[in-house]
């Protein structure tokens, strides 16, 4: 388990953060940029001190500033992977990998050379050097690199942003397979709401330097005052769902979540299976009866728990189905017209194809995703 609980001040800038990650997984430290992610993880690697608090690792603490203790960078065995592969330009890939080990002297032997390179699919470029290499490729190497230093925990700082979406494709099914196959704690930085849907156990969200939210992916992202990080037309809710059946004739599926079921484009998982899907909150229509001859597959019985006037002409409405918090994005003129009350019984309305299992926002725990 990783805790951290941390304050810093800089000149026009300061930190607050505090929260628990644990032993194995991926936490996610979300937010836009300056937010304060990446001072969190250097903090958590010994390259950044903070002004005041703890940090605590597999129960070895690496900070603790009214006791004294700020144990070395070297001895925290913080695999650290950045933005840019910074691999040795110099070295042969497997020349990179080996310069990682070397760095693991002394660690419990864990990982295995060939395992990573199996894990990470990289075989085939041992002998190659960096220059040769996709963006893709090089972040890649880069992890290995860090996994081979037998870490006890990986601090991954927007390992993918430099890469475009093509090489964001190929990378991301091995981050999955790295998540769910090595048994570490992993901290990732993200300002990508697709990563952070795909890839991550826990979310802790920063705005300013401030920490705002922590909890699991469908608790913090279903949150409507994470607008202000989100972004308001991206804001929705998100649900962690279990595959209920298939229709082979039309090509969906159904999902089953807490409180009711929601007809998708058909999703390449099992029955049982684990689906994480987000349904945006302008995507989601009200209705005061149950609607008839609609192509809406997806109808949903609701009650109103709140309605928050935003900005301009929209309206925040928070639904309950069953017991699931579902968000719909509203014009306020929509609300005074069918007389929107806290308590009242609706009709949620969710398309079908607005809930795409092809889009980023759709991702199957613990399976490569497409």
């Amino acid at each position: 388990m990783i805790e951290v609980d941390i304050q810093l001040a800089r000149p026009g800038f300061s930190l607050a953060s505090a929260f628990t990650a644990p032993g194995a997984g991926v936490t996610a430290l979300f937010g836009r940029s300056g937010a304060g992610k990446t001072t969190i993880i250097q903090a958590v690697a010994g390259v950044v001190r903070p002004d005041r608090g703890r940090i605590v690792v597999d129960g070895e603490t690496y900070f603790d500033s009214a006791g004294g203790i700020d144990v070395p960078i070297e001895r925290r065995r913080a695999g650290y992977v950045f933005q840019d592969a910074r691999l040795f330009p110099h070295m042969s890939v497997e020349r990179n990998l080996r310069y990682g080990q070397r760095r693991a002297r002394g660690a419990d032997a864990g990982i295995g050379f060939d395992a990573v390179v199996e894990l990470l699919g990289i075989g085939h470029l041992l002998g190659r050097r960096p220059h040769t290499l996709s963006g893709g490729e090089k972040q890649r190497v880069a992890i290995g690199r860090a996994l081979l230093s037998q870490p006890r925990l990986l601090l991954m700082d927007e390992p993918l942003a430099a890469l475009d979406a093509a090489r964001k494709a190929e990378i991301l099914p091995y981050l999955e397979r790295l998540r769910d196959e090595m048994k570490l704690p992993i901290l990732y930085v993200s300002h990508s709401l697709e990563e952070v849907l795909r890839l991550s156990d826990r979310v802790v969200a920063l705005k300013d330097g401030q920490q705002i939210a922590e909890g699991s992916v469908a608790e913090v992202m279903s949150r409507t005052d994470m607008q202000p990080v989100i972004g308001r037309f991206d804001i929705g809710t998100v649900l962690d769902c279990t595959v209920a059946r298939h229709d082979a004739a039309y090509d969906l599926s159904t999902l089953a979540f807490p409180g009711g079921e929601l007809r998708v484009p058909r999703v390449e998982a099992p029955l049982g299976g684990a689906v994480r899907a987000r349904v945006r909150a302008r995507d989601v229509a009200i209705a005061l009866a149950q609607p008839v001859d609609v192509s809406v597959s997806n109808l949903l019985p609701a009650v109103v728990e709140a309605i928050t006037p935003g900005e301009g002409p929209y309206a925040d409405v928070a639904l309950l189905t069953g017991a699931t918090r579902l968000a719909a994005s509203v014009t306020r003129e929509s609300v005074t017209r069918l007389g929107l009350v806290p308590g009242q019984a609706v009709w949620a309305m969710i398309k079908t194809v607005a809930v795409d299992s092809r889009s980023p926002d759709f991702a199957v725990p613990g399976e490569p995703s497409s």
